[in-house]
């Protein structure tokens, strides 16, 4: 009786330690607020197919892992996505906006830092109670492309935020995340209702936010990613004057990029919402680099070349 007691026992703390062990093999890299808002959608459709959706796709961004790696609670990465449907039918046809944003901390802070804001206004799909809310990257288009467009909308932009997140921790770390988006624009789903995954649709869309972080011919990128976010923010506290000097080093190579390719999404995307954070970063900078920066800032930010005369 006691040796079937101890066999017991044994069996037991082993059936844990396998799903303890099962539960932290999980990367569960993001910790993602998802707002699924219907407010201009007609009466007809139940308003609980859209709180519905908001579950799954939390569920999906949140409990699948996206990495082998492996990230404690404090380091998955912040990040919002708001989808906000403009119309729907009863048949499940949605139309939509989705706004993105994801932000990592600055050591030795509690400010965090954007790494991507955005809002992407060709989104349609179809959704129904029900259906099966999920991304397989060796069929993304799925067997019915509508179906299969929102997940992977989703996880081409997981891919982009996880590809800024690791760029700028070391370089070229975010490459990888880079090239899976890219091969989500190769094998999106396809159909006349779907855009923004092909180059000749828009010169702002999903098309050219991968192909402009995978092109040889800014490869430039990963580099200024790196110094801008490891060398720059991150010894802001340690030593300000070394990262003000590096910010701007990182800044003049982004100029440069621009001036040979004017216009380029990379850098509308990354100078989107910028101002109070690189305004904040030079605000105390010795005065020959403070005159710089405000040049260098208004050439790169146009829209707020004025606010950066306050410098």
């Amino acid at each position: 009786m006691i040796k079937k007691l101890q066999s017991y026992w044994i069996f037991i703390v082993a059936l844990v330690c396998t799903i303890l062990c099962a539960e932290t093999s999980v990367a569960q890299e993001f910790q993602a607020k998802v707002t699924v808002l219907s407010q201009q959608v007609n009466n007809t459709v139940a308003k609980s197919n859209f709180t519905n959706l908001q579950t799954q796709l939390t569920n999906l961004i949140n409990n699948r892992a996206w990495t082998s790696d492996k990230f404690s609670q404090q380091e998955r990465i912040q990040c919002t996505f708001l989808l906000n449907i403009t119309s729907a039918d009863d048949q499940g046809y949605c139309k939509a906006i989705l706004t993105i944003q994801a932000a990592r901390p600055v050591y030795n802070s509690s400010y965090l830092t954007q790494l991507i804001n955005y809002q992407d206004n060709d989104v349609v799909f179809k959704y129904l109670p029900g259906q099966n809310m999920d991304f397989n990257e060796n069929r993304v288009s799925g067997a019915d492309p509508l179906v299969s467009n929102l997940t992977a909308i989703v996880a081409f932009y997981l891919d982009m935020i996880l590809g800024y997140h690791y760029a700028s921790f070391s370089v070229n770390g975010g490459s990888p995340y880079f090239k899976k988006a890219q091969n989500i624009v190769v094998a999106a789903p396809q159909s006349n209702d779907i855009v923004g995954w092909q180059s000749f649709s828009s010169l702002r869309n999903r098309y050219w936010i991968a192909e402009n972080v995978n092109n040889p011919r800014y490869n430039i990128i990963p580099t200024f990613l790196y110094n801008y976010f490891r060398k720059g923010l991150d010894q802001m506290y340690d030593t300000p004057a070394d990262a003000q000097s590096n910010l701007y080093q990182a800044l003049l190579t982004l100029q440069q990029m621009n001036q040979q390719n004017p216009n380029t999404m990379f850098v509308q995307m990354f100078m989107q919402q910028r101002y109070s954070e690189l305004a904040g970063a030079f605000n105390n900078a010795m005065p020959e680099i403070k005159s710089s920066a405000k040049d260098l800032l208004s050439n790169l930010d146009p829209a707020n070349a004025y606010k950066y005369n306050n410098l």
